[in-house]
């Protein structure tokens, strides 16, 4: 994986697409956009990572925060359809 894929993926998109989406009248839930020029299978190891870390912080998905993926299979014509 190159480094430019790395930033733009998780520097750039998960720490940048936060967003609240309400969850009821009185609740919400952050949102977080993970945007991959590449396919799932490839960043599996680091989304796993991500999702271990949220954990830890008190996160966890499905029930108090959404994460939204976006991955483009190493098709260059899909990246404006996701995001990038």
């Amino acid at each position: 994986m190159k480094r430019r894929e790395f930033i733009l993926a998780f520097g750039g998109a998960a720490a940048s697409i936060v967003r609240t989406q309400p969850v009821s009248a009185q609740q919400s839930r952050p949102v977080i956009g993970i945007l991959g020029r590449t396919t799932a299978e490839e960043y599996a190891f680091l989304i796993a990572a991500f999702r271990k870390s949220l954990t830890e912080a008190g996160y966890v998905e499905g029930q108090n925060v959404t994460i939204e993926y976006r991955w483009a299979d190493n098709r260059d014509d899909r990246l404006e359809a996701i995001g990038i």
